[in-house]
């Protein structure tokens, strides 16, 4: 496909938290196409172009490990932060972190890496001189050079992601998968939220084959809300 990127994404641990565990983070077995976005987005985005991704590729065998990691035990709540733009201060915005932090389990992934393959389209808010050739030789000349708008991250903040950028003809990097390993029914699987309704999340059934996971469109039938 014309004006399709390649990125080579790896990093020690990552976790993509499954939304149906309410109290401990469990990861989904791979990154999510949500994930993925977030990761080219943090390379280069502007409002004009959303990145569309078209294919996973899983180069490492799914590895799991158990791990505990302080987090807060609440945020600040809506209301709290409605009346503070009321009032146009943020005095009493804070939260105590020593007072609320909390030891929580969580299963997350060790030794990954992907390689992300997406492209990108124009938003009703691209100008009239915008291309998406443009916006994807911006985000291949920042990839190259290894800059980022922010530090891409492997689900939380706390697991950043490496990254190197795959040319157009570049052989993609080795599996280190076995076949067994590499062809697996993963189940229903975050695709990405719908931000103009309502943020609802949508879900679909992840496939891996030879390594691959092939995602379809957001609007596509097999796409579940």
């Amino acid at each position: 496909m014309a004006n399709q990127i390649r990125l080579h994404i790896w990093g020690d641990y990552a976790c993509f938290t499954r939304p149906e565990m309410k109290v401990e983070r469990v990861s989904y077995d791979v990154i999510t196409p949500s994930a993925a976005r977030g990761i080219l987005a943090a390379v280069h985005w502007k409002p004009a172009i959303r990145w569309v991704i078209d294919r996973i590729y899983v180069l490492k065998p799914i590895r799991f490990e158990s791990v505990r990691r302080n987090e807060l035990g609440g945020k600040i709540s809506a209301g709290k932060v409605s009346g503070a733009m009321k009032r146009k201060s943020v005095a009493d915005l804070y939260t105590l972190i020593e007072d609320d932090r909390q030891q929580r389990a969580a299963t997350v992934l060790k030794d990954v890496a992907y390689v992300i393959e997406a492209h990108a389209v124009l938003t009703a808010t691209a100008g009239a001189d915008e291309t998406v050739t443009k916006h994807i030789e911006m985000f291949k000349r920042r990839a190259k050079k290894g800059q980022c708008f922010q530090q891409p991250c492997l689900g939380v903040r706390e697991f950043p992601a490496n990254f190197a950028l795959i040319d157009e003809g570049e052989p993609l990097p080795p599996s280190a998968s076995s076949e067994s390993e590499a062809n697996r029914d993963l189940g229903w699987m975050l695709h990405d939220i719908d931000f103009d309704h309502d943020n609802t999340p949508h879900f679909f059934r992840a496939q891996m084959k030879d390594g691959v996971i092939d995602v379809p469109p957001f609007y596509a039938e097999e796409v579940k809300a």
